[in-house]
């Protein structure tokens, strides 16, 4: 039995709510953050080298959003046809992966850009690279019609720019405050 409420599996069972959901969680996030992006605290520090327009990060997330959620739609298919514990364990432990990134992904912004605290989401940031890979590991092996990775792969190296950025942000503006 797995620790996760039943309403996380039939959400993933449904590929347009699977898709639908972290689009959606991200863009509630990004629009109740939105103004502190475009505040004098984040406009007046210092960025570091390879730091885009503002403009690309709501396409990127969203695209990366939907390749997670079909990604986990995929992982749930591979629970429902599992034939052995063990593939059934596997595909559960990818979907308690999958929630807890996501969960991860959803403070960040609020961590940054609404608390200001841009150490402590380099912090979350960091945990959530660290869960998105080991969730990768663990979908790679499942038993789906289209290998995750695929999906999964273009969000890690998002994630490895993303720290970088944030890191960059701490090390550059490390005297500043709020």
């Amino acid at each position: 039995m797995s620790p996760l409420p039943e309403i996380f599996f039939e959400v993933a069972r449904n590929p347009i709510l699977a898709v639908g959901l972290p689009i959606g969680l991200g863009a509630i996030s990004g629009i109740i953050t939105g103004q502190t992006s475009r505040s004098n605290w984040f406009t007046t520090m210092s960025p570091p080298p390879g730091n885009p327009p503002k403009e690309v990060f709501g396409p990127v997330w969203t695209v990366l959003y939907g390749l997670m959620g079909y990604a986990s739609h995929l992982t749930v298919r591979a629970f429902d046809s599992a034939i052995t514990p063990q593939g059934t364990a596997q595909a559960d432990q990818a979907l308690q992966l999958y929630y807890g990134q996501l969960a991860l992904n959803m403070l960040w912004t609020p961590l940054f850009f609404g608390a200001k605290q841009k150490e402590i989401a380099l912090g979350n940031i960091l945990a959530l690279t660290g869960t998105v890979l080991a969730m990768t590991v663990k979908m790679h092996d499942l038993a789906t019609p289209f290998s995750t990775t695929w999906f999964l792969a273009p969000y890690c190296a998002w994630l490895g720019y993303a720290t970088y950025l944030n890191a960059g942000f701490v090390w550059l503006n490390k005297d500043r405050r709020q």
